[in-house]
């Protein structure tokens, strides 16, 4: 399981069951589960006061404890539903972020167990992520993986089974989206909810101003003015999103700069050679992977699938719990 910020993804058997939001509907006088995943995602910014919507994680760990263990539970039904994948007693690897706490880890882990899980395992997401695009990560060779989820970005040196050096960085894909929100209001005066930021990200998104042919077209948003609440519609352009996102950009550059100082010669030799591979959902910004090669001077390759590459690693890592020492 991939428990994060934006999106949980399990996989069974190898196979991605459950690819859903992660965000639940509670309701506010019971406490008891509405909707979770895509209907809860559907219900968000849009409730009454009878309502509440959760994303019950922040910055990749988990923010509100019971809200969580509900969402794990809903997940798990929808691959149990008509199914014998999961049993009531389940085993489970699930991958966290390497900068957790030992606090963090302990509520992931009690919120799997409470959620059916008999034997629960963790895995830093940096190595799930190499194992998923199917690095050989026990090798004696350094592999460096730059993983830029929803609430955070795990930047990891990998070599024979442990990680060598690493940054947990607590800006990613949540912080991009904050940033078209402040500055739509800012420049354009109209107001966008997290939703609609969402959308101007994956659609006109970009980390650099000059894309060439393949430049997306304008997206055109539509809001209330900030100041006389009169409807409004603004065309956005990619470079000027490109220039609202610059400063988060360039905490996650300078994260991957640190993390390579940290990196022993030998290492740093099979990383240029070999290259860095982006995983995660950030790693489809147009133009990262170009921005970040031009910048640090080592090739940067896109993951083939960015979005499932955590998702998979645990799924590996399930097959091959005995073989693997790195599980927690």
């Amino acid at each position: 399981m991939d428990l994060g910020t934006a999106n949980t993804i399990i996989i069974a058997d190898g196979k991605i069951v459950v690819d859903e939001p992660s965000v639940v509907a509670l309701d506010r006088h019971t406490e008891k589960m509405i909707a979770v995943g895509e209907k809860a995602k559907l219900m968000y910014e849009k409730v009454h006061a009878g309502i509440k919507t959760i994303r019950p994680l922040r910055d990749g760990v988990i923010a509100d404890f019971n809200a969580c263990e509900q969402m794990m539970r809903g997940l798990i039904k929808m691959v149990h539903t008509g199914s014998h994948i999961f049993t009531p007693s389940l085993r489970m690897v699930i991958g966290v972020p390497s900068g957790s706490t030992e606090v963090e880890l302990r509520a992931v882990r009690d919120s799997a167990e409470h959620a059916g899980g008999r034997e629960v395992y963790l895995i830093y997401e940096p190595m799930a992520a190499a194992i998923g695009i199917g690095l050989d990560v026990v090798a004696p060779q350094g592999n460096m993986i730059v993983d830029i989820g929803g609430g955070s970005t795990e930047i990891a040196v990998i070599s024979l089974g442990g990680i060598v050096a690493d940054k947990s960085l607590r800006t990613a894909g949540d912080d991009l989206t904050a940033d078209i929100q402040e500055y739509m209001s800012r420049q354009h005066n109209v107001r966008v909810s997290e939703r609609m930021a969402e959308r101007i990200k994956i659609n006109v998104g970009a980390a650099l101003t000059d894309l060439g042919e393949n430049a997306p077209e304008d997206y055109v948003v539509h809001g209330p003015n900030r100041i006389t609440a009169l409807p409004m519609e603004v065309p956005v352009c990619y470079q000027e999103i490109a220039h609202c996102l610059e400063k988060t950009i360039a905490k996650i550059e300078t994260a991957v700069l640190n993390a390579l100082e940290e990196t022993p010669p030998e290492l740093y030799a099979d990383i240029v050679h070999n290259g860095i591979y982006l995983t995660g959902g950030g790693a489809l910004l147009r133009g990262l992977d170009k921005r970040l090669t031009d910048k640090i001077n080592i090739p940067f390759h896109i993951a083939e699938d960015p979005l499932h590459s955590v998702a998979k690693g645990t799924g590996v890592a399930l097959k091959n719990i005995h073989n693997f020492s790195f599980l927690m």
